[in-house]
């Protein structure tokens, strides 16, 4: 009676075992496909935002009206170009 109750958990045991075997590989599977669709929406942001300033860069060589909250982040993007340019520069230079 014993051993087939013992039989009967060690069953068990294994079937336990290969579910979370099964359920460790899938959560890998998903944590990678989720990864990778976490990297695509980083590059479509990026996308559009490079398009929002370059309506905005054309807007302002246009000489048309931006809106004054746009000034100051044009302003900052333009300085972040600057400095990027400097370390590539600088690297380039090395």
């Amino acid at each position: 009676m014993i051993h087939e109750e013992l039989q009967k958990l060690e069953k068990l045991s294994v079937q336990v075992t290969k579910k979370v075997e099964a359920l460790t590989a899938e959560n890998e599977l998903l944590n990678a496909r989720l990864m990778e669709l976490e990297k695509q929406l980083q590059e479509r942001d990026v996308t559009l935002d490079n398009f929002k300033n370059k309506i905005k860069i054309s807007n302002i060589v246009e000489n048309r009206p931006v809106n004054p909250e746009d000034t100051g982040e044009m302003s900052d993007l333009i300085n972040s170009y600057i400095q990027e340019i400097d370390q590539l520069i600088a690297y380039l230079s090395e």
